[in-house]
């Protein structure tokens, strides 16, 4: 199942595009809903803020007075962490009940609809996080007209909450949402159609997105970098300490080399039979990186082998290629060294540039691009390591 985080700034309209997402198939988990839930009248969480805060703070109908409540631990962090340790537990508690519950209904896509998504900084937990992006001015305008809050309010809100900028970052689609509703509207359904879906389609099924024919090199994209460490994140968090070292490496993670338009990761981990733990290969699965077993081992210059595990992206919005080597050996060290030779070496940026630029106009098919440039790659081996040699270089991360 795709776990998509939704989260967009107050008057952003991202309960719009929840909406139209559940129209569309998905199961929408409203985490402000949740919240009321678990202080509903008779719920445990009620019954302790009650006995924390004063019954003072329950209506004569027996519900929660949330006004109220919030006089009270507004500006007083001790009141605030006294709530926060009664309600977030249950909220929590909740929210992974309804999503197994839709898990077992077999659902394909469930939207987990989180206001303080990037406050909490919760992008690790969801395959995706969808930004909805509004401008300041527009969102001001649309909860002064739609919902009646004074223009000053609705700034003194967007001020407490995290920066547009800082959503963006975080965010792996953007929606805008400046248009008109139908403009809207139709990014959510190509959204759904082009990504959402047969991402969820490639992860019920265990196998990688499709690729296109041939190769195509880019222009750096300063984004990628950013992109890496989202992706590095998650990977984090969904293997836990089975991860050693997660870098990104290749050509992406070089500043102003030319590129295909592909994130190379690779992942340290403690031996290969730990890169072959059909736990670990199961849990790469669900995180969206399906295991491609043809590709197994690269070759070095003088012939012998150095063993890795390779695993391919399922989203067809972000083409990612997972290169699984055990920490120490030649070709976790080459795919360092090779790096950092190239971010700082200006001739060797050029001269592998060039080779790109000559091989893609030759050989535009992946695997006749990959076999064009292993002629320059033994030739350079040498260089690197001179490099490394004189300058004192270590395997680092980055």
């Amino acid at each position: 199942m795709l776990h998509l985080g939704l989260t967009g700034g107050i008057g952003s309209g991202k309960s719009t595009v929840a909406a139209r997402l559940r129209e569309l198939g998905a199961v929408v988990l409203d985490a402000d809903a949740i919240a009321r839930e678990v202080v509903a009248e008779g719920e445990p969480a009620l019954a302790r803020i009650a006995e924390r805060f004063g019954t003072d703070l329950l209506t004569a109908d027996g519900e929660l007075d949330r006004p109220a409540l919030g006089r009270v631990v507004f500006g007083d962090p001790a009141a605030l962490r006294d709530l926060e340790e009664i309600t977030h537990p249950a909220i929590w508690e909740r929210t992974a009940r309804l999503r197994e519950e839709a898990r077992a209904a077999g659902s394909r896509v469930l939207v987990h609809d989180m206001p303080l998504l990037v406050e909490k900084s919760m992008g690790a937990e969801y395959h995706l996080v969808l930004v909805v992006d509004t401008d300041v001015e527009t969102r001001v305008r649309r909860l002064v007209e739609h919902r009646g809050i004074p223009e000053e309010d609705a700034r003194a809100r967007m001020r407490a909450q995290v920066s547009d900028t800082e959503r963006r970052a975080a965010a792996d689609i953007v929606v805008d949402n400046n248009g008109t509703p139908d403009e809207t509207l139709a990014q959510v359904d190509r959204l759904w159609t082009e990504r959402l879906t047969p991402f969820a389609d490639n992860l019920a099924a265990g196998r990688r997105a499709a690729r296109p024919a041939e190769v195509t090199l880019v222009d750096p994209d300063a984004a990628w970098p950013e992109t890496a460490e989202r992706l590095i994140a998650r990977i984090r968090h969904g293997l836990g300490e089975r991860v050693v070292t997660a870098d990104h490496v290749g050509s992406t993670a070089v500043t102003g080399l030319v590129a295909k338009d592909v994130i190379d990761l690779q992942l340290g981990v403690a031996s290969m039979a730990e890169a072959d733990d059909p736990e670990l290969v199961e849990a790469l699965a669900a995180l969206g990186y399906p295991r491609s077993a043809h590709i197994d081992r690269d070759e070095s210059k003088d012939g012998s082998l150095w063993p890795k595990r390779f695993h391919t992206s399922a989203d067809p919005g972000r083409m990612v290629h997972l290169h699984v080597r055990e920490v120490g050996s030649p070709g976790w060290r080459w795919a360092l060294l090779f790096r950092d030779w190239l971010r700082a070496e200006g001739p060797a940026r050029a001269d592998y540039a060039a080779l790109k630029e000559r091989a893609v106009a030759e050989h535009p098919r992946w695997e006749e691009y990959a076999e064009a440039k292993e002629p320059w790659f033994a030739e350079i081996e040498g260089r690197a390591q001179a490099w490394a040699d004189s300058t004192g270089w270590a395997p680092g991360h980055g």
